[in-house]
């Protein structure tokens, strides 16, 4: 029988009183605070999609547009032109596009889909969309029929003529008009491409064994020449060695001088290990390029648009599976051009992100400056081919700025402003630590640790510069952003030992000490660094053989040149204790005002004061909460013994005094020691789980604390949805309650404790178990005793309790504005500039001014505090619930940001379920309820963010971000600031033929298809063969998109955008009609008098 619990119904009576205001004051708390927004100012939309197409596999350009297709496996297309003219495409089915072609100059796309399916793309538009598609319906071949198709195209001088090439080694020559073959070629070995050269005489096959053949058209069924590039020939003129498959070649020749030969592939195959490469031929030469990543495809960017002319290349674009190369055909060596595209974003897999919108205008060019540093040299020094479309027109002219962190440990700074993207910083965390040594011994799967760099966490502070990073090996890293550059002769390191203990209560001893609760820190209890007490522990890591086990990263002991930049200013390792590896971190924070770092992970947290370079706090959870611990963990289940040892233990409440917690990092002897493997599934042993399995998963423990969930639970479909956690004498609820992680921090100046009349510097610890605890700061006066007296640190108590792990936390003022966290201002931290300038550059903000006797009263602040299942505003410093929402039971939220819109402030959420949610402060009525996007992919929980003025962002493939905006104003906006793909661009003249050719049947020969294909001659297709769907694209598809509030509005715009439209495209035809016109009757008229006094035969 279920026990009943009185502080089960006390705590919900208490819960339900003070979230609950009385009618006076619920009415009063609407008069005084107006919320501004409403649900109209709210749209949810994509924006735009940045990065390298994700599994690319085929490829397109228009050579007089200048515009780029790529398409991918799952569906997708990507459109490039100009650097910062992107387009983003899908096709609803998903499958594979296996080929690509342009309508050339005609704003038109054709692909090909691996589910039997053709569309045609309208490209004159700003999203382009699909016109038409037929679906073909596979059809049984007969026993005759050669095999594979692996080419097809027509003769570049008479398109009435069409090549077929069969994997199978056959070459049909096909006449379309007799309807039969004109001649066919065979080969022994399998055909992979095939390629004309421009006269039609001529084409070249590329095969399986390595060998190039090129045949004459009007040939004896024999290959006139056979080339292995790759083979070693023999001495005794037998035939070469067989290569590798040559997958593609292409033919391009040049008025001047030597045809190019491109192909891929057919290395030899005694080059094992070596990378993928392309092979230019050009006449006598032949330059092998050596490429990063497999081959996909390739494409030669030529002068001319015309098949049948001379080609001229002058480029070749080179897309590899992670990706996008274009070599510089006519300079010596081959170089590359410059990329300006953002397509590095995975060059090592993305581990985290953060957005910021609307900072400072200063930031963008002080990056820029020191990143354009970094650029690498010997680049080809011309302009990038790819260079058609226009930008567009947007209004919104706020900076912003994306943060990446990854795998290798390099965190990047991109320019994200106006929906474009561009890299501006790289920042090398690893050169902090000495090079690892595991690839000279024999690592094993239990050893081997592939990115022990891997960065966690990110903050940043815009105005004051200063980043913290934390890394998977569980290091902290503090940088200072200068402009000058220095070399680091030692690199500052602090040591903490952050765990908790085993409770021993049952040893054989007896010495339990589980009923003791440790004492709360005091203000004043925090000694002065300088007066520690000696080591109790060495300050290095070196039991960690105790456990066999790889240890911490090892900060470098040489001197570090810094460049330009983020330098780094101090580390700090959480060290091995006993065998045990530190947990990884899970939370982090920053304020330069302060000078203080907070991170915490399941064991508890530590405060860093990075100007001193001292620790001041060093606190397990359980600890924070003193004699108040609403969960009382201690062991009371009589099977305690039966705990297994990879399991999650009890953690001991006791013997800790304050002044222990508070030793400067060399004496701190936590007694809390011993926390083993948080959320590891068990039977890893003691072996340090910080591995990414990346790019597309991450182990659950490394996930955000809000999304895991209890060893042995479904991290999506079980969440514990009571508030009161099981209070059951079962080992699995006891260890249930003792994982209470730190999962987020907030830095403020607020009430520290409840009815405290005037703001302090305070701390706010949010916990996996929906706990905020206050920490008051006691700083020293700013300046040089700010760098000698010490911060006094001290834990006040809880604020409020919450459903599920807390998310984010935030403070508003009387009025209901944002309070913002104080900052330094940024200064050069490496100036020769005197004492009393750097005092004044390092002032803090001044404090909000404390309410007079008569407001005493009165609320002054409310916070706001969001978790995995609900909000909660608390009216400060009475410690009121004013209001309350229950923004999920079913589900969790993965990220919530409380963010600053045009005109007010409202908590963005991301659920687990897809859902996309906005509440209004400090009301927290629902203004937004959007089902977007499912968890498919934890690499999405990890990415996810959303920032100011209705911007979102995440990783929607290992390779690519996908921008959203929750914005009214930025959806209206967003057709402006949006590229223009298709620019009117006149055709290049078409070559002459020439007299005799023109009157001997030479030079090109065009074919009416209409009249060839058309239901006149051909009579009407068979249904059974395909089935034509009519598209959406252009305005059509744009009038079913026009919904919502906002509905009636948008079509009306539309039909006047439609009207417009045509308007324009009558008036360029007929400006276009009046031009050939009069071109047809100038010729016409210089024709005559050419023509007027000769014979026929004189013609």
């Amino acid at each position: 029988m279920k026990k009943f619990n009185i502080r089960k119904v006390l705590d919900g009576l208490k819960e339900v009183s003070s979230s609950t205001p009385s009618p006076h004051a619920g009415t009063q708390e609407n008069n005084l605070l107006q919320e501004t927004l409403q649900s109209e100012h709210f749209q949810l939309c994509k924006t735009v999609r940045h990065g390298f197409p994700y599994q690319p596999s085929s490829m397109a350009f228009d050579p007089v547009q200048k515009i780029l297709a790529i398409g991918t496996q799952n569906g997708s297309l990507r459109l490039f032109g100009r650097p910062g003219v992107e387009c983003y495409c899908q096709h609803e089915s998903g499958a594979a596009v296996i080929q690509l072609q342009f309508l050339i100059n005609e704003g038109a796309l054709v692909s090909a889909l691996a589910d039997d399916s053709v569309h045609l793309w309208n490209l004159r538009q700003k999203r382009p969309a699909i016109l038409h598609s037929l679906k073909f319906n596979k059809e049984r071949s007969s026993k005759a029929h050669p095999g594979p198709v692996v080419h097809i195209s027509d003769n570049p001088m008479d398109e009435g003529k069409l090549i077929i090439g069969f994997e199978a080694g056959i070459v049909v020559f096909w006449d379309l008009k007799s309807k039969k073959a004109d001649y066919r070629y065979t080969y022994d070995e399998a055909i992979h491409s095939i390629a004309w050269h421009h006269e039609g005489k001529q084409f070249i096959c590329s095969h399986s064994d390595g060998t190039l053949t090129i045949w004459n058209l009007k040939g004896t069924g024999k290959p006139v020449q056979t080339i292995t590039p790759h083979g070693k020939q023999p001495k005794d003129g037998k035939k070469p060695e067989s290569c590798k498959p040559i997958l593609k070649v292409e033919y391009k020749t040049t008025r001047a001088g030597e045809p190019f030969m491109i192909l891929s592939g057919g290395l030899s195959y005694d080059t094992v290990g070596r990378r993928p490469c392309l092979t230019v031929m050009h006449g006598k030469s032949t330059a092998v390029l050596e490429m990063d990543y497999p081959i996909v495809d390739f494409l030669t960017l030529c002068e001319t648009p015309y098949p049948n002319d001379f080609q001229e290349p002058y480029a070749v674009v080179v897309l590899l599976e992670k990706d996008l190369v274009v070599i510089d055909l006519a300079q010596n060596g081959y170089p590359i051009f410059e990329n300006p595209y953002p397509l590095t974003i995975h060059e090592s897999p993305v581990t985290c992100c953060e957005y910021f919108a609307d900072c400072s205008v200063d930031l963008i060019p002080a990056l820029y400056s020191v990143g354009s540093r970094q650029k690498r040299q010997g680049y080809s020094k011309k302009e990038w081919p790819i260079s058609g479309g226009n930008w567009g027109l947007g209004t919104q002219s706020y900076p912003e700025i994306i943060i990446t962190g990854h795998a290798d440990g390099t965190v990047k700074f991109w320019d994200a402003s106006a929906i474009m993207l561009q890299v501006l910083y790289k920042l090398k965390t690893a050169k902090v630590f000495e090079k690892s040594r595991v690839k000279e011994e024999k690592a094993t799967p239990e050893t081997m640790d592939e990115d022990p760099f891997a960065i966690q966490i990110m903050a940043w502070c815009p105005d004051s510069r200063m980043l913290c990073v934390a890394g998977v090996s569980a290091n902290v890293l503090i940088y200072r952003f200068s402009k000058q550059e220095i070399t680091t002769e030692v690199v500052q390191l602090l040591e903490v030992r952050l765990h908790c203990e085993l409770n021993d209560m049952e040893s054989p001893d007896g010495g339990g000490g589980g009923d003791q609760t440790p004492a709360l820190a005091t203000p004043g209890a925090s000694p002065s660094p300088q007066t520690a007490g000696p080591p109790t522990h060495p300050s290095t890591s070196s039991n960690n053989s105790d456990g066999g086990n790889v240890p911490c990263l090892k900060v470098r002991s040489t001197p570090l040149k810094q460049s330009p930049g983020y330098q780094v200013e101090l580390v700090v390792q959480l060290v091995w204790v006993g065998g045990e590896p530190p947990q990884p971190i899970t939370s982090l924070a920053l304020n330069s005002s302060y000078g203080l770092v907070v991170f915490g992970n399941s064991a508890g947290l530590a405060v860093v004061d990075y100007l001193q370079k001292t620790v001041l706090l060093n606190l397990g959870t359980v600890e924070l909460y003193g004699s108040n611990d609403p969960y009382q963990r201690q062991p009371r289940s009589p099977r305690k013994t039966r705990q297994p040892s990879g399991g999650l233990c009890d953690i001991n409440e006791g013997s800790a005094t304050s002044e222990d917690r508070c030793k400067s990092p060399t004496s701190v002897l936590m007694s809390n020691t011993n926390l083993q493997q948080f959320y590891n599934g068990g039977g890893r042993g003691a072996r340090m789980s910080r591995k990414l399995s990346l790019p597309t998963e991450l182990k659950p423990d490394l996930v955000l604390l809000s999304v895991c969930p209890p060893r042995g639970a479904n991290p999506l479909d079980h969440r514990d949805n009571s508030f009161s956690r099981s209070r059951s004498s079962s080992v699995t609820s006891i260890d249930k309650e003792a994982r209470e992680a730190i999962t987020s921090f907030h830095f403020a100046e607020t009430f520290a404790r409840k009815g405290d009349s005037s703001l302090t510097p305070c701390l706010h610890v949010g916990t996996s178990l929906g706990s905020v605890l206050a920490v008051a700061l006691n700083l020293p006066p700013a300046g040089e005793q700010r760098l000698l007296q010490p911060v006094i640190v001290s834990p006040s108590g809880t604020l409020v309790r919450l459903k599920g792990s807390i998310l984010r936390m935030a403070f508003l003022d009387a009025t209901g504005s944002l309070v913002p966290p104080a900052f330094e201002p940024w200064y050069e931290p490496n100036a020769l500039a005197d004492g009393e300038e750097r005092d004044r550059a390092r002032k803090r903000r001044p404090v909000s001014v404390s309410p007079s006797p008569s407001q005493e009263l009165g609320e002054c602040q409310y916070a706001v505090v969001c978790s995995e299942k609900q909000a909660k505003v608390i009216a400060l410093p009475s410690q009121n619930c004013t209001f309350k929402h229950s923004i999920t039971e079913t589900s969790f939220l993965l990220r919530a940001d409380v963010v600053a819109m045009g005109s007010g402030l409202c908590v963005a959420c991301f659920c687990a379920n897809g859902h996309i949610m906005t509440l209004s402060l400090p009301g927290l009525r629902p203004l937004l309820d959007v089902n977007y996007l499912p968890l498919t992919d934890m690499r999405i929980a990890r990415t996810f963010c959303f920032t100011n003025l209705g911007q979102a962002m995440y990783l929607t493939s290992p390779t690519e971000i996908q921008r959203i905006t929750y914005s009214q104003d930025t959806c209206e906006n967003l057709q402006e600031m949006l590229g223009e793909l298709f620019t009117p661009v006149e055709t290049p003249e078409a070559p002459n033929r020439g007299f005799f050719k023109g009157l001997f049947g030479g030079g090109a020969q065009s074919l009416d298809r209409e009249e060839l294909f058309g239901e006149t001659a051909a009579g009407k297709a068979s249904r059974s063969l395909a089935q034509h769907i009519p598209g959406q694209g252009g305005m059509e598809g744009m009038k079913g998109a026009a919904s919502g509030v906002v509905g009636d509005l948008a079509r009306a715009r539309i039909a006047l955008d439609e009207r417009g439209q045509k308007l324009g495209e009558l008036e360029e035809r007929t400006a276009a009609m009046m031009a050939s016109a009069d071109n047809f009757g100038k010729h016409a008229h210089e024709m005559m008098l050419k023509c007027k006094d000769k014979k026929w035969y004189q013609l």
